[in-house]
């Protein structure tokens, strides 16, 4: 017949089992980890992570990029001044290119204000300018006479459109789960350097060790 295991048994197997914790925690490098805090610690410091300044670089590139288009555009309707009164001061919501640049600057202005100055984690501002942008193409598109007039009616508001999905599947996918996954790190990292200087204390000065008085004889 089978013996039940008693309390005590039980005590005994489960501190065995906690055994391999112990000697994985006794085996940490405080060096190591205190070496990989400052360098996590030197990355918070710095402002804004590399994965993010790559993403204001890209915001950047979208308003350069959707500028040289529209000023390309200008020049080969016949002269940048002729053109550019008669899209900006008569404007003219079927025919005029100004408003997808006017997008280009809206995302710029919103995305670079959140997610550099404010340094916001969240995904509502890249949701709120990929929102609007795609809405008002797909207005401008359906509505507008852009296809008549040549090659720059499909050119634009496709770049536009995708530039700013581009901008939301790099927010969402890389940056603010890099972010995360670096801090839960340093969180961790942290964590770890606390339980080691518990566990392996610095070692002793020399005023710690000290003999005691010698005894009178015969006492």
């Amino acid at each position: 017949m089978n013996r039940v295991p008693g309390p005590a048994e039980n005590a005994h197997s489960s501190s065995v089992e906690s055994c391999p914790s112990l000697r994985d925690v006794h085996s940490i490098n405080p060096a190591q980890l205190m070496a990989r805090i400052e360098s996590y610690e030197g990355r918070e410091k710095k402002g804004i992570s590399d994965v993010r300044r790559t993403f204001c670089l890209f915001v950047t590139f979208d308003l350069l990029f959707v500028t040289l288009l529209w000023i390309i555009e200008l020049n080969v309707k016949g002269g940048i001044e002729t053109t550019l009164e008669k899209e900006v001061l008569q404007y003219d919501y079927s025919s005029s290119y100004f408003d997808i640049f006017l997008l280009a600057v809206f995302r710029f202005k919103v995305l670079i204000l959140a997610y550099a100055m404010c340094r916001l984690r969240h995904w509502w501002a890249i949701a709120f300018t990929t929102a609007v942008t795609s809405a008002f193409l797909l207005a401008k598109v359906i509505i507008s006479q852009l296809f008549s007039q040549g090659a720059f009616g499909y050119v634009l508001p496709i770049i536009s459109f995708i530039l700013a999905w581009i901008e939301t599947w790099f927010l969402d996918f890389k940056v603010l789960p890099q972010e995360a996954e670096e801090e839960n790190r340093l969180l961790i990292a942290q964590d770890a350097s606390e339980r080691a200087a518990l566990l392996h204390p610095g070692a002793l000065s020399d005023g710690q060790f000290y003999s005691p008085p010698e005894s009178v004889a015969g006492s």
